[in-house]
């Protein structure tokens, strides 16, 4: 059964994710991830973690903007790719 996932970061513990999150739930997002951590890297962000952890095949990933999953290259072909792996 597909499960519409939702994911939304800030980089600061002060900023606030009510936007990602009101166009989130309005995009009928059943489940979604916060996280207030650096997207420099996946390197202690146990919410992207988690998020990974979770999605399984056929499931859809919501996100605001692509660099709210990571600002990095590198990490962001690394979660596309493990994505792809699970059939997300």
């Amino acid at each position: 059964m597909m499960v519409v996932l939702g994911y939304a970061r800030v980089s600061t513990l002060d900023q606030n994710l009510s936007i990602q999150e009101k166009a989130l739930l309005g995009a009928r997002c059943e489940i979604v991830h916060y996280e207030k951590f650096s997207g420099t890297s996946t390197m202690g962000r146990a919410e992207i973690r988690k998020f990974l952890d979770f999605v399984c095949k056929s499931d859809e990933l919501v996100i605001t903007r692509i660099d709210r999953l990571d600002r990095s290259i590198a990490d962001l072909e690394i979660i596309v790719r493990e994505l792809k792996y699970k059939g997300c």
